[in-house]
């Protein structure tokens, strides 16, 4: 009998060790970008990104799991021109005024080692969700000097399909293909 309750013991303090390998990152905007490219009637590639971004991301390194919850503020696009910008805000592609944020919430993480290498989860944009892969490119880990906390990132892409979130203004000339860059990075809270 004093085995099994030792044992129940120890199976439950293991359980309560690997909880607690989770952590809470914040989304530092400072060093997280989320850039487009798509071509232009398929002769140059534009090129934006959004301003304005938060999130968290919940990371079980051990258990090789996690979760990111990632908002945009559709209205901070930048492509560097402002007319072209007002004309992305405009219902032909983000209907910013309707749909002001994008939401992409993922939960399920593969990884190389112990290297995030996917994030998959759903892309909530002009008030439609649809899956999406995030594949890394890069990923670590870093004590931060100067915050003396932990800090994670990696670059990450996709491609997606514009007209599934119902974004068709000039398909085919311009391609329904969107390449999404996202370079993050997120400090233990």
């Amino acid at each position: 009998m004093k085995k099994a309750l030792l044992i129940t013991a120890l199976l439950a303090a293991a359980a309560g060790a690997a909880q607690a390998q989770s952590a809470t990152y914040a989304i530092d905007p400072t060093h997280t970008a989320v850039i487009f490219e798509a071509k232009h009637f398929g002769t140059s590639t534009v090129r934006g990104r959004w301003d304005k971004k938060e999130g968290t991301i919940t990371l079980d390194k051990a258990a090789k799991t996690g979760k990111v919850e990632f908002t945009l503020d559709m209205n901070s696009i930048s492509s560097g021109v402002a007319p072209f910008d007002g004309h992305l805000k405009s219902k032909d592609f983000f209907a910013a005024e309707q749909f002001p944020t994008a939401k992409f919430v993922g939960d399920k993480f593969t990884f190389n080692g112990d290297k995030v290498a996917t994030v998959t989860g759903e892309l909530t944009l002009r008030d439609k969700t649809n899956p999406v892969t995030l594949t890394a490119t890069n990923f670590n880990c870093y004590q931060n000097p100067m915050l003396k906390r932990e800090v994670c990132g990696g670059d990450f892409e996709t491609t997606i399909q514009r007209s599934q979130w119902g974004i068709t203004y000039g398909v085919p000339n311009i391609p329904d293909a969107v390449r999404l860059l996202i370079q993050v990075e997120a400090v233990k809270q």
